[in-house]
């Protein structure tokens, strides 16, 4: 595992896995197994939305203010820590590991996730998670915002029934069709696949073999690096 970077020099010489994609896609599995793969922190970035989220819900912020929203993320105390091979968000040194996996929590991330200022701060803190170490970062924007310069992108899908099962079988109905409009049409940050992404389709696969593909594909890329 990577230490926190010392120098300029040592960050930038840091490396992103972007693993983008739709809802139920083997986004956050996909990357767990590749981070571990690779000796890479794994950073779930929609798990730093429902931490904002959450924070609103427990501050009494009413999330369809996009002013009042604004004003938490500009005072409220937040870190970055590494643990157990992932990145977490810490709200005044706690992370709200069971809060922000509630149902009241996940109703609450859509509206505070489309606002420009929310998705500015985020990109900004998200590409802050570099400072730790080596990263494999699972999201929407990922490659196509976060971290375009990137060489290593991935660009995560299914078919529609397909990723529907899988939340079924979570015990979570979700109207992925109207999650994958909004997702694709905000204004800030919209879902798109990243320039220069390799797509995989995971309907039929197992997380072992799709992953297996991106660990495949980044040793590759690396080994190429380095024989130059």
């Amino acid at each position: 595992m990577t230490s926190p970077v010392k120098s300029q020099k040592e960050l930038d010489a840091r490396i992103v896995v972007a693993i983008d994609g739709t809802s139920a896609s083997g986004k956050s599995t996909n990357a767990r197994l590749v981070s571990r793969a690779l000796g890479f922190l794994y950073v779930d970035t929609g798990a730093m939305y429902r931490t904002l989220a959450w924070k609103c819900l427990h501050d009494r912020i009413d999330i369809s203010d996009e002013k009042a929203v604004s004003g938490l993320i500009r005072k409220w105390k937040t870190a970055l820590e590494s643990k157990d091979g992932q990145v977490r968000l810490l709200v005044d040194g706690y992370f709200p590991e069971k809060e922000i996996r509630t149902a009241e929590t996940s109703q609450a991330v859509p509206s505070v996730a489309a606002m420009p200022k929310v998705r500015d701060w985020m990109k900004l803190k998200q590409r802050e998670c570099l400072r730790l170490g080596n990263l494999v970062m699972e999201g929407r924007d990922i490659g196509s915002n976060v971290f375009p310069e990137t060489e290593f992108k991935f660009y995560l899908d299914a078919t529609l029934s397909e990723r529907t099962r899988r939340r079924e079988a979570d015990g979570v109905r979700e109207d992925l069709a109207l999650r994958d409009r909004r997702d694709s049409s905000r204004a800030a940050a919209p879902l798109m696949i990243p320039l220069g992404a390799v797509v995989i389709n995971t309907s039929g696969m197992t997380p072992n073999d799709s992953s297996a593909q991106i660990i495949e594909s980044v040793r590759r890329r690396l080994d190429g690096a380095a024989g130059r």
